[in-house]
């Protein structure tokens, strides 16, 4: 039993409280004081170093979430019983397996179309190079990026990982919804002390801090959850946190 049974159903939640949670969580961080101490970067460098105002940001991933919506919708249409019975949701430790699964297909998906997308220099100059616009990265501008590649990476890959997975409509919004929150949080630009995800992700915020940057576009392509793909394949660099005389942090890479 979940509180919106009786009220939406899975697949409606799993088309629409992905992008909920994105604008909650991503205006959270979006609305909270400067927090100068704990700033990848500062505020002037992000003032300075973005090329893309926040209306536009916001417009452009209010387009891919249209386009994530509408495919989400077709994928639940597609894939969802035509019966009225009740869909029999899967023990505890099967979601368990089945949501590490779709983590590792999205990880795969998005490591290689995202790699392509950078050493493809058509693709790099008119597609990819939308997102990093961002060069300072901040909560609210996760999902900007051009339409196609907000189709070709983001929906694409979370369709491919429900469907190898095997999830249901319901377990479906948990892994979504996590992978928003997650997407969001590596690029809060922000080092906040606690924060569970440096705890447990060694892909994280100062992880994709590094690919922002000019001397780092080369490496640290994965995304969202681990660097298995870098790792195995030699785009992986490490990086040290320095603090700033200032206040605040500095994510510098570590190379050879």
């Amino acid at each position: 039993m979940v509180f919106w049974e009786g009220y939406v159903s899975d697949e409606t939640m799993g088309t629409f409280a992905p992008i909920l949670v994105y604008w909650i969580y991503g205006g959270f961080y979006q609305l909270l004081p400067p927090l100068d101490n704990y700033r990848l970067h500062t505020r002037k460098e992000e003032d300075e170093k973005n090329v893309v105002p926040l209306p536009s940001v916001i417009k452009g991933v209010l387009v891919q979430q249209l386009f994530q919506a509408v495919v989400a919708e077709l994928l639940f249409l597609l894939t969802s019983s035509n019966s009225t019975e009740v869909v029999v949701q899967p023990s505890i430790t099967v979601q368990i397996v089945q949501i590490i699964i779709a983590m590792f297909v999205m990880d795969t998906w998005q490591y290689f179309v995202h790699r392509y997308m950078h050493q493809n220099k058509f693709l790099y100059r008119h597609i990819h190079s939308q997102h990093h616009r961002l060069v300072v990265p901040y909560a609210i501008g996760a999902l900007y990026n051009h339409p196609l590649e907000g189709l070709l990476l983001d929906t694409f890959g979370g369709a491919l990982s429900f469907l190898v997975s095997g999830m249901t409509a319901r377990t479906a919004v948990y892994f979504f919804c996590f992978a928003v929150v997650k997407t969001v949080d590596d690029h809060c630009g922000l080092w906040l002390p606690g924060n569970i995800f440096h705890m447990f992700f060694q892909n994280n915020s100062a992880y994709h801090d590094i690919h922002h940057q000019l001397q780092g576009l080369k490496f640290n392509y994965s995304q969202p959850f681990f660097p298995i793909w870098d790792k195995l394949l030699g785009t992986y660099v490490p990086y040290r946190l320095l603090k700033r005389p200032e206040g605040g942090y500095e994510a510098r890479l570590i190379k050879d």
